[in-house]
């Protein structure tokens, strides 16, 4: 049996349907079971109180920990802080019910680290956090590193298109030359079906990307391209993101507590350490335009985009 968490979140949902396909037998946790869109064993549970772990975490042999805080802090015991404090409390109640419950392996996606003495946004710091918890915890355990997932329902997607959807003058602040190697939703979520199958990959963090070298403002500008529409690009010579981060999530339509940390992770190169994930999972991920292609696709069949 395999547990997913976050099950009614973008990346849980899409694994959920993943391993369904495949026939694997799993289990899935979330706090409001009627969310779960799939036909499968639900069990309520609460990774920041650490209500229904145990039970939900029964007889697992591994379990998906796709759960990260990033909203704003909510009301009552378990609000008030930050998304680090309720991610770093989230996670040594999880991996105390793993331990409890003789879970051989965690599945963890979180955040591709920069290079080695560069500072760390809240954002990533938090994600590395989880990811020393959590391996501490179960050492056959595998943490997988993604920078940009491109797909129809990624947040950091969806702000990009939106941006280049809803203005005509498109500001790019200092950041828009650091580099990164965006990953398609559909190779992230089949290095983390594979994860628990392959045991070279137990006991490591492996960094998952696309084969695209890009910095930030080519992204936006290949993404406008793929759109066709013209976008008229105004090159800035300072990160300003405080500022630039109120001003997308007005223009996008996100919380500003969601923006400003991804915006702060865009502070430095996010880059692979090297090929080891795509050698041990024989996976040869898509192109960055194949999957910015099949998301807009897949996006319009939900609802239009003006710009197109």
């Amino acid at each position: 049996m395999e547990l997913v968490t976050g099950a009614t979140g973008y990346v849980g949902g899409r694994l959920l349907e993943r391993l369904l396909r495949e026939g694997r037998p799993v289990r899935a946790m979330a706090r409001d079971p009627a969310a779960v869109q799939a036909d499968v064993e639900v069990v309520r549970g609460d990774v920041v109180s650490g209500e229904g772990l145990d039970a939900a975490l029964d007889g697992t042999a591994s379990a998906y920990y796709l759960v990260h805080s990033m909203e704003a802090p909510a009301a009552g015991p378990n609000g008030g802080a930050s998304f680090g404090a309720r991610d770093r409390r989230a996670a040594r109640n999880f991996a105390a019910a793993a331990s409890r419950a003789g879970v051989e392996r965690v599945v963890y996606l979180g955040g591709m680290a920069p290079a080695p003495g560069t500072t760390l946004s809240p954002h990533l710091r938090s994600r590395l956090e989880v990811e020393r918890i959590l391996l501490d915890a179960s050492p056959k355990s595998i943490a997988l590193r993604a920078s940009i997932v491109i797909g129809a329902r990624s947040d950091s997607f969806r702000i990009l298109v939106r941006l280049v959807e809803r203005l005509r003058l498109l500001p790019f602040p200092a950041w828009r030359r650091h580099r990164t190697q965006p990953i398609d939703e559909r190779d992230a979520i089949e290095y983390l079906a594979r994860a628990p199958l392959v045991p070279e990959a137990a006991g490591r963090s492996l960094d998952i990307a696309g084969p695209d070298v890009l910095s930030y403002g080519d992204m936006i500008r290949r993404i406008a391209d793929l759109m066709g529409v013209g976008r008229a690009p105004l090159g800035l010579r300072l990160s300003q993101t405080p500022a630039a981060s109120a001003v997308v999530s007005a223009v996008a339509g996100y919380p500003l507590e969601l923006v400003r940390p991804l915006m702060q992770s865009l502070e430095t190169d996010l880059l692979p350490r090297d090929d080891d994930a795509k050698r041990l999972f024989r996976i040869r991920p898509r192109s960055f335009d194949r999957a910015v292609e099949w998301a807009l696709r897949e996006w319009e069949r939900a609802e239009p985009l003006a710009a197109r």
